[in-house]
């Protein structure tokens, strides 16, 4: 039946699929892994980071992105298609700038970029941008924000998300783990995020990236070394729970 009806991206199925908007979706699903947690005061974002070649220069192998002072993007899918988005994305906040003088509420940019896509879905010889985007940052007034973004031009806000590969597994990670109380604590924040990339990440920190941004601050990019204290710290505690359950099953 897709055969059909996926030629042309202006073109309904019977059964109300847009199936080149979808593949698009595939698309995303075959990325690395971006996780984005937002706390009282901080935000976070993790992504997974493919190992590069032995001669390559990882400084150009980059998911995580500034657009302005005040708002960060990780993304998941087709990386030439998020140059476009990033660079379309900085040009309108500092557009916004001069025209406004305030600077872009994370709505405001998260809507642009929605929109964009949005057209991409609607118009003949085009396709659809093939990746979705988590945007993190702070408003004026302090407070924080994680919106997402996919191929279809939807957005939301989140309080904690994943997307790319294995995307549902990390979400229900995260819907376990996440709570105002790990929120209140800007430890807390970074831990679950780690703690949700490892969840698919094999092999630890080495292939974890991480960044973060507190009100005021700009975006602070964590060393290797850094996250592996976490992970380390993280499996201790593992260690500890699971020598806890081991004493409690004992006395039974």
């Amino acid at each position: 039946m897709s055969s059909r009806y996926d030629r042309a991206i202006t073109v309904f199925s019977p059964d109300g699929h847009l199936f080149q908007v979808e593949y698009a979706q595939e698309a995303v699903k075959k990325g690395s892994t971006a996780v984005g947690v937002r706390g009282k005061n901080i935000v976070v974002l993790g992504v997974e980071k493919k190992a590069v070649a032995k001669l390559q220069i990882d400084r150009t192998v980059r998911k995580i992105a500034l657009l302005d002072d005040h708002v960060a993007m990780a993304f998941a899918g087709l990386t030439a298609d998020a140059r476009i988005l990033i660079n379309r994305a900085r040009i309108e906040c500092q557009s916004h700038k001069l025209t406004v003088e305030d600077p872009v509420t994370l709505e405001y940019i998260t809507r642009y970029l929605a929109q964009l896509k949005q057209k991409y879905t609607q118009s003949n010889g085009r396709r659809p941008f093939g990746l979705s985007t988590l945007l993190v940052g702070f408003d004026y007034d302090g407070e924080p924000h994680l919106f997402q973004t996919d191929p279809s031009g939807t957005y939301h806000e989140w309080k904690a998300n994943a997307i790319g590969r294995s995307a549902k597994t990390v979400r229900e990670f995260l819907e376990k783990e996440y709570s105002d109380e790990v929120a209140s604590s800007d430890k807390g924040v970074i831990k679950l995020a780690i703690k949700a990339l490892l969840e698919v990440v094999q092999s630890g920190g080495k292939n974890v990236e991480l960044a973060y941004m507190k009100n005021n601050e700009p975006l602070t990019m964590m060393e290797p070394e850094e996250i592996e204290k976490y992970i380390t710290e993280i499996e201790k505690e593992k260690e500890e729970e699971a020598e806890k359950k081991k004493q409690k099953s004992a006395k039974k």
